[in-house]
């Protein structure tokens, strides 16, 4: 459900690492959300950091929705960025388990089988 490995970078590193290797394997950055600032805002803390990266490939957004219009629901694609007991962690959600099932067509299977591979790369070069 979840590709979540451990960084030997410091959450600062992994989050300015990121953004880089998003972009040379073709996705982009639409945004960032820094959740411990947002719940700082509303007077609420939290002791760990977590950035969560939202991303967008356009062809693979069209091929994605001209399949099954329901596959919005999927994007943007995230990345989060967090700390957990002093170590920094990257994570991605598994969509492949999201929509998976024995009915599922062989182009959608290929497609997110594709996408993932891209996500994995992004993590694994960053961490």
């Amino acid at each position: 459900m979840f590709y979540c490995v451990e960084s030997s970078k410091s959450f600062y590193e992994a989050t300015f690492d990121l953004k880089p290797v998003i972009q040379r394997l073709g996705f982009e950055v639409q945004q960032i959300h820094d959740l411990g600032e947002i719940l700082q805002r509303k007077g609420i803390g939290l002791d760990e950091d977590c950035q969560v990266f939202e991303l967008c490939n356009y062809r693979y957004m069209e091929r994605l929705l001209s399949l099954d219009m329901r596959l919005g629901l999927l994007l943007p694609w995230r990345i989060s960025v967090f700390t957990r007991d002093g170590a920094t962690w990257i994570a991605l959600a598994d969509h492949e388990t999201l929509v998976g099932g024995p009915d599922q067509p062989a182009e959608l299977a290929s497609l997110l089988a594709e996408i993932r591979e891209k996500l994995v790369l992004m993590i694994d070069e960053t961490r």
